[in-house]
C-alpha cells in the first residue's frame, strides 16, 4: 500500500475524540453534510460483538436523530413488535433487559439497552416528536429453493422490503442497525468462510437501487482487539490495514471525497474486509472476511477503530 493513500487517509480522516454517549456531538458535525439528502443511513458493523463499534454507532444514531431528523430505527435480526420494544419506547411499559431476553443474542447487549432506554427518554422529552421502531406486519414465510445462493439472496431482498415498505407507510427517514455483510451495496458479495462460499446481492443493494443517493452506507471497522477472543491485526491485503496504518485511534472518512488517482484506484480495487460473525477462528483470521467488491462501491463512509474490546452483555 502506497504512502499516498496513507496520507490521504490521515488528511482527509475526521477523528473521532470520544465514545461516551452523551458527550456533545461536535466530533460528528461533519456528518450533518455527508447525511443531508439520504433517506435511509445504513449503520453497518463488521463485528457486532465489539463494545466501541456498537458505542460510535450510538452516537451517530444519536446525532442522526437529534441533528438529522430521523425518527424510525430498524434493528436487523428481529421483530421489535414481537420483542415489544416499540411498545416500551413509547409509552415506557416493560423492562429493556427482560424484552430482549428472546431477541437474537447478538442484541442481548447492555450497548443495546441503553440505545431502547435513550429512545423512552427521547420520547418523553419529546412525546409530539418520537423515534420509534421500524417494522413491519406479519408476512408469510419465504419459499426458499435448493440454491443457498438463492436462498441468501431472497433473504436480503426481504430485508430490503420490509425497510421500503416501512418509508413508504410512515414516511420517515430511517437509521438501519445491522451487519455489514447485509448492509454494503454489494451486487455479487461473498462471506467467507463457508462451504462454498455463498455469492449474492446484498440488502444494501436493492436499498441503493430504490433510493439512490438516498441510501447511505456506512461502514463501522475495526484493527485488532478481543471479542472477547482474540482478533490480531489484519492481513495485509485487507482494508483495514492501510486504515490501521493511519495512525489515527478511531474516526470517520468520506470514500466519495475528491482523491488522487493512487487512492482512487485503492477505492476501486477488489477489496476483502474482516467480518467476524458469532463462529471465529483466531488462528485462521484470514478466512473471516467480505470479498466481491470494492471498498467504493460498499460503502459511502467507513468508521475505523483500532483497537476493540467485548460488548457488555446484558446483567440480570
Amino acid at each position: 500500500m502506497t504512502e499516498t493513500v496513507r496520507q490521504w487517509i490521515r488528511q482527509h480522516a475526521h477523528p473521532l475524540t470520544t465514545l461516551a454517549p452523551d458527550d456533545p456531538l461536535a466530533d460528528l458535525a461533519t456528518l450533518s453534510d455527508l447525511t443531508r439528502d439520504a433517506t435511509v443511513v445504513a449503520l453497518a458493523s463488521s463485528a457486532r460483538q465489539a463494545h466501541e463499534l456498537s458505542a460510535i454507532a450510538r452516537r451517530m444514531l444519536r446525532f442522526l436523530v437529534e441533528e438529522m431528523g430521523f425518527r424510525s430505527i430498524a434493528l436487523e435480526g428481529d421483530s421489535t413488535a414481537r420483542l415489544k420494544l416499540d411498545e416500551y419506547v413509547r409509552t415506557g411499559q416493560g423492562d429493556a433487559r427482560v424484552l430482549l431476553a428472546d431477541a437474537r443474542s447478538f442484541w442481548q447487549t447492555e450497548e443495546i439497552v441503553e440505545v431502547i432506554q435513550w429512545m423512552r427518554a427521547h420520547n418523553e422529552r419529546h412525546p409530539n416528536d418520537p423515534v420509534r421502531f421500524a417494522d413491519v406486519p406479519d408476512r408469510a414465510p419465504l419459499q426458499l429453493s435448493n440454491s443457498p445462493e438463492m436462498v441468501g439472496d431472497a433473504i436480503e431482498q426481504r430485508l430490503a422490503e420490509d425497510t421500503i415498505w416501512w418509508h413508504e407507510r410512515v414516511g420517515d427517514k430511517i437509521v438501519y442497525w445491522g451487519g455489514l455483510a447485509h448492509m454494503v451495496n454489494g451486487a455479487t458479495r461473498t462471506v467467507s468462510p463457508q462451504s462454498p462460499p455463498l455469492t449474492h446481492r446484498t440488502a444494501g443493494s436493492y436499498l441503493r437501487e430504490r433510493f439512490g443517493s438516498g441510501y447511505l452506507c456506512i461502514g463501522l471497522t475495526f484493527h485488532h482487539g478481543s471479542l472477547p477472543y482474540h482478533v490480531p491485526a489484519p492481513p495485509p491485503d485487507f482494508a483495514e490495514t492501510p486504515l490501521g496504518d493511519a495512525g489515527l485511534d478511531s474516526f470517520f472518512l468520506d470514500l466519495r471525497a475528491q482523491s488522487p488517482a493512487p487512492v482512487r484506484a485503492w477505492l476501486n480495487a477488489p477489496a476483502r474486509t474482516r467480518l467476524i460473525g458469532p463462529v471465529y477462528d483466531p488462528g485462521n483470521d484470514a478466512a473471516h472476511h467480505l470479498s466481491g467488491g470494492s471498498l467504493a462501491e460498499w460503502m459511502d463512509i467507513v468508521v475505523h477503530h483500532r483497537q476493540v474490546t467485548p460488548v457488555h452483555l446484558i446483567s440480570r
